[in-house]
C-alpha cells in the first residue's frame, strides 16, 4: 500500500514506510471508534423507537380503562330509583333497591364498586352495602372527585380508599335535576390487572401522578415515592385529602437522571434489588388524567451491542491488514512467479518427453502387476479394468467395461452376499482391511480373493468412484484349509495319545482286579452248586457280566488309539440306543427321568465299536440326569432321538436342565474341564475321542426350551 505524499526522493524507503503503517493504523483506530459510537446511536434509535411504541400502547391502554368506566357513573345515575333515593334519602326500601341494583351493575361491568353519594359527602347506597367494609354512611366531602362532580364537573382521582385502604381510580359524575347537582355518582375501577401485567415486565414501567409521586410501578419500591421534593403545601394537601394515606411519608426514588441531548429520553441510574442498572427512559404526559407515565428499557444491550462493534470493527481491521500482507507478500511472490515462469517454460518441453516415457512406464507397470485392479462410479458402472483382473476372471476389457451388476463374475451361489458387499461399498462403508469374497471363472472354477477399496479422487479432490484392488488367495486359501486340518489331526493324535496312556495305565490296574472279580463270583456260584437263591444267582451273573464287560471297555479303549487292533463291524445304531437305556433303567427309575426316544425308520448300519459307542451315550445320559437333580422329578425329561442327514447318522441326546454357556461350548471337551464338584473332567474328552475315532464330530447346544444338547453324527458304513 502506498502514499503518494511520501513518495519525495529525499525521504528514506524505511521511515517512509513506517509512517505509512503509523497512518494506516490511525485510520483503523478512528474507523473502530466511529463504528462503536455508530452502532451505540442505532441500538439507541432503535432501543428509542421500541421504547415510544411501548408508551403509545400503554397510554391506549390506559385511557381505555378510563373510557372503558366514564360513562358508567352517568348511566347508573340515570336509574329511578337512584334519583328517587336522593330526593328520599331516609327511605330504606328505596335503599335496598339501588343497593342491590348497584351490586348486580358492578358484577356485570367488573367495576371495584359502585356508590351514589349526597350533596352532603355521604354514602346513600354502595354495591358493598353488605360487607364489613361498606361504603354506606361514609362521609366523602374532602375527596376531590367530590368536589369536582359538585361543581358539575367529571371527577377523576387516583387513590387509597378511605374506608378499604385498596388504591383505584375514582370516576364521579353530578346527578343532575332541573339543571342541579341533587347528588354524586362514583365508579371505582381497579388498575390491579394492569399492576400485574407491569410485574412481569424486565424493564420498569412507572406511572406518577401530577405531583411526581409514583402511584403504579413495576418495581414495588418505588410505590408512593416522590421523583422531587414536595413543597410544604402539597404535603397539606395529600393529607388533606388523604389521596396515599394520612400517615404516609413520600421519600425521593433513588434515581440519578442523565438527560440525553437535543431528545427527549433521558437516561435512568437506579439500584434494583441490590444490583446498580441504567435503563433508557421518555416521559409520556397524559393531560387529561394528570399522570406521567415512565417507559423504560435496559441499556445494557447498547453497551453489548456497542462493544460487538468494536470487536467486529476490529476483527475486520485486522482481517484488513491480513489483507494487506497477503496482497504485499503475493506482489512479491507475483514477481517470483514471473521469473519461475520463464524458467518453466524452458522447462515444459524437456519435460514433456519425461511424461511421455513416465506415461508408458506407467502403464508398462500397470500391465504387469499380479494385482487385479477395477474403478467403479457411483452407479456401480465399471470403468476402468487392469489386464490382471482380466486374466484372473477371464473377461476382457471390453466385456467388463460399461457392465453394472450383477458382473459376470460372481458366483451365482453367493450373489446375496455380492449384492451386500457392494451396497457397502457404494455406500461409502467398506471394510477397511478388506473383505473375502468367491468369484467364478468364465471357465468354470472357482476363485477366492480378497478385496481392498478405498475412494477414487480426482485432481479436484472430487470423489468421482471406488477403487478395488483383488488379490487372488485361492492357493493360500487351500494350503490355510490344509494347515487347519493338519492341526486337528494333531490334536487329535495328541488325544488319543493321552487316552491311550490312561488307557494303558487303566488296563495294567484293572485287568487283575476284574479278572479277580469275575473268578471269585464263578467260584461263589460254582461252591452254591443248586443251593443259591434265584436272585443271588442272577446277582452274581450280572457281577461276572459287568465284570466281563468293564475288561472288555478297557481293552476296546487301548485298541482305539491303535488303528491296527480295532475290531471295527457293523452295528445298529437302534441296538446302541436301546441296549444303553436298558443298562440304565434302574438310574432311571431311581430319578423319575421320563425318556423318550425317537428314531427313523429302517436306519444303515455303521462301521465301529458298539461297546465304545455304548459307552458314550451312557456318559452323555448319565450327564443329563445329573444336570436335572435339582429339578423337581416331574420336570426331569431326558430326549434321545436317532435321524439319518445325507451319509451320516446324527444322534441327539437332550435334557431341561440348566444348559451350559455358549462360551463354555467349546471347554467341556477339553481334558480335566468340569462343572462338577466331584467330575475329573474326562468323560466328555473321552467321549469326542471316540466319536472322532470313528470318524464323527460331536457338539454342545443349547435347546430353545432349556437344557442342554449333545449332537454326534458318525458316517454310514459303504
Amino acid at each position: 500500500m502506498t502514499f503518494p505524499f511520501f513518495s519525495s526522493s529525499h525521504v528514506p524507503v524505511s521511515w517512509r514506510r513506517y509512517v505509512q503503517w503509523g497512518l494506516f493504523m490511525l485510520a483503523n483506530l478512528v474507523l473502530i471508534v466511529c463504528a462503536g459510537r455508530w452502532m451505540e446511536s442505532r441500538e439507541i434509535t432503535t432501543k428509542t423507537r421500541a421504547i415510544e411504541q411501548t408508551a403509545k400502547a400503554q397510554v391506549l391502554g390506559l385511557r381505555g380503562i378510563v373510557e372503558k368506566y366514564d360513562y358508567l357513573p352517568f348511566a347508573a345515575a340515570q336509574h329511578p330509583d337512584v334519583i328517587s333515593l336522593l330526593r328520599e334519602p331516609s327511605n330504606a326500601a328505596l335503599q335496598a333497591k339501588v343497593n342491590d341494583y348497584f351490586s348486580r351493575l358492578r358484577t356485570e361491568t367488573g367495576a371495584a364498586a359502585l356508590y351514589v353519594i349526597g350533596v352532603d359527602g355521604v354514602t346513600l347506597a354502595a354495591s358493598n352495602w353488605n360487607s364489613p367494609e361498606s361504603f354506606v354512611g361514609q362521609s366523602y366531602r374532602q375527596r376531590p372527585y367530590f368536589e369536582d362532580a359538585l361543581a358539575g364537573r367529571t371527577g377523576l382521582f387516583y387513590g387509597l380508599g378511605l374506608t378499604t385502604g385498596t388504591s383505584g381510580l375514582f370516576i364521579a359524575k353530578p346527578v343532575m335535576s332541573q339543571s342541579l347537582v341533587i347528588g354524586i355518582m362514583v365508579a371505582k375501577v381497579s388498575l390491579e390487572a394492569l399492576e400485574n401485567v407491569w410485574s412481569k415486565s424486565t424493564d420498569p414501567l412507572v406511572l406518577l401522578d401530577r405531583r411526581g409521586i409514583v402511584f403504579l410501578s413495576s418495581v414495588p419500591a418505588w410505590l408512593y415515592q416522590s421523583k422531587e421534593a414536595l413543597s410544604a403545601a402539597d404535603v397539606t394537601w395529600l393529607k388533606t385529602h388523604s389521596q396515599y394515606g394520612a400517615s404516609r411519608q413520600f421519600a425521593l426514588l433513588p434515581w440519578q437522571l442523565e438527560k440525553a441531548n437535543k431528545t427527549p429520553e433521558f437516561v435512568l441510574h437506579t439500584t434494583i434489588k441490590d444490583h446498580t442498572r441504567s435503563f433508557l427512559a421518555t416521559e409520556t404526559y397524559l393531560p387529561e388524567l394528570g399522570w406521567t407515565l415512565i417507559v423504560t428499557s435496559d441499556v445494557e444491550d447498547v453497551k453489548q451491542a456497542k462493544l460487538e462493534a468494536l470487536m467486529i470493527a476490529s476483527l475486520l481491521s485486522v482481517v484488513l491488514l491480513l489483507g494487506i500482507l497477503y496482497w504485499r507478500l503475493h506482489q512479491r511472490r507475483l514477481i517470483e512467479q514471473q521469473h519461475a515462469r520463464r524458467e518453466l517454460e524452458q522447462r515444459v518441453l524437456e519435460r514433456t518427453h519425461d511424461l511421455q516415457e513416465a506415461q508408458a512406464f506407467r502403464k508398462a507397470m500397470e500391465d504387469a502387476l499380479l494385482v487385479g485392479m477395477i474403478a467403479r462410479d457411483d452407479a456401480g458402472k465399471i470403468i476402468y479394468v487392469n489386464n490382471a483382473l482380466c486374466d484372473m476372471v477371464g473377461y476382457t476389457q471390453d466385456e467388463l467395461l460399461g457392465c453394472l451388476p450383477p458382473y459376470p463374475y460372481w458366483h451365482p451361489e453367493e450373489l446375496e452376499k455380492h449384492w451386500r458387499n457392494n451396497q457397502q461399498l457404494l455406500n461409502g462403508r467398506s471394510t477397511p482391511h478388506g473383505f473375502e469374497s468367491r468369484i467364478r471363472h468364465r471357465m468354470g472354477d472357482d476363485l477366492f480373493i480378497m478385496v481392498y477399496t478405498a475412494p477414487l479422487i480426482d485432481s479436484n479432490g472430487t470423489r468421482q468412484g471406488w477403487m478395488s484392488s483383488i488379490v487372488d488367495i485361492t492357493v493360500q486359501k487351500q494350503i490355510k484349509d490344509r494347515h487347519h486340518e493338519q492341526e486337528r489331526k494333531l490334536q487329535r493324535s495328541a488325544r488319543l495319545a493321552s487316552l491311550g496312556e490312561m488307557a494303558s495305565t487303566l488296563a495294567h490296574e484293572l485287568n487283575q482286579p476284574l479278572m479277580a472279580i469275575s473268578n471269585f463270583a464263578l467260584a461263589a456260584r460254582a461252591l452254591a452248586n443248586d443251593r443259591v437263591p434265584p436272585m443271588l444267582d442272577a446277582a452274581l451273573g450280572d457281577i461276572v457280566a459287568q465284570s466281563q464287560r468293564a475288561s472288555e471297555i478297557v481293552k476296546r479303549v487301548r485298541a482305539l488309539i491303535n488303528p491296527q487292533r480295532r475290531a471295527y463291524e457293523l452295528v445298529s445304531m437302534q441296538t446302541v440306543v436301546t441296549d444303553t437305556l436298558a443298562m440304565l433303567q434302574h438310574e432311571i427309575q431311581q430319578t423319575q427321568t421320563v425318556v423318550s426316544v425317537e428314531m427313523d425308520a429302517a436306519l444303515p448300519s455303521i462301521r465301529g465299536d458298539g461297546v465304545l459307542l455304548q459307552q458314550v451315550l451312557i456318559n452323555l445320559c448319565q450327564n443329563a440326569m445329573q444336570a436335572m437333580e435339582s429339578l423337581p422329578p416331574s420336570h426331569h425329561r431326558l430326549a434321545v432321538s436317532l435321524t439319518q442327514i445325507e451319509r451320516t447318522i446324527q444322534v441327539r441326546v437332550a435334557d431341561n436342565g440348566p444348559g451350559i454357556p455358549p462360551h463354555l461350548a467349546e471347554q467341556v471337551f477339553h481334558s480335566f474341564f468340569t462343572t462338577k464338584q466331584d467330575g475329573l473332567g474326562l468323560g466328555l474328552n473321552i467321549c469326542r475321542t471316540v466319536i472322532e475315532a470313528h470318524g464323527g464330530r460331536i457338539i454342545v447346544d443349547h435347546s430353545e426350551e432349556g437344557g442342554a444338547v449333545f449332537l454326534f453324527t458318525l458316517p454310514i458304513s459303504q
